[in-house]
């Protein structure tokens, strides 16, 4: 499975951007998928979950209300619309696959990872 993220760019506080993370090479509807975040000199950190058909999503404490993490099964497709940035949304993103049909929230959890997109909000 190979998974390619991108929509990252510069934005400023309060302004939205939508990611979004293609797939290809497995079954991509029977998984689940994540997005996760690290910014300069921090830990990779958790941001959002889904499960394999979108009925079921889960969001770190820091996004949500602010985040929506969606799929579109027939485009391979997993996006994570971010209103409201925050300078502190600052970070590199990364789409992660579980070969699972629930979402998990922890790293080890997920098996394949996107290359990452840059997220710059300035304050």
């Amino acid at each position: 499975v190979q998974l390619q993220a991108f929509g990252g760019g510069l934005v400023q506080t309060g302004d939205s951007l939508r990611l979004s993370c293609a797939a290809s090479g497995g079954t991509f509807s029977s998984y689940a998928l994540g997005w996760f975040r690290q910014a300069a000199g921090k830990e990779r950190e958790f941001v959002a979950a889904i499960n394999y058909n979108g009925g079921s999503t889960y969001y770190a404490d820091s996004v949500r209300g602010r985040f929506t993490i969606s799929r579109d099964n027939a485009k391979n497709t997993v996006y994570l619309q971010m209103n409201s940035l925050k300078h502190e949304d600052t970070a590199v993103y990364y789409c992660a696959l579980r070969r699972s049909v629930s979402w998990a929230n922890t790293e080890t959890q997920f098996n394949y990872w996107g290359q990452g997109t840059q997220v710059t909000v300035s304050s």
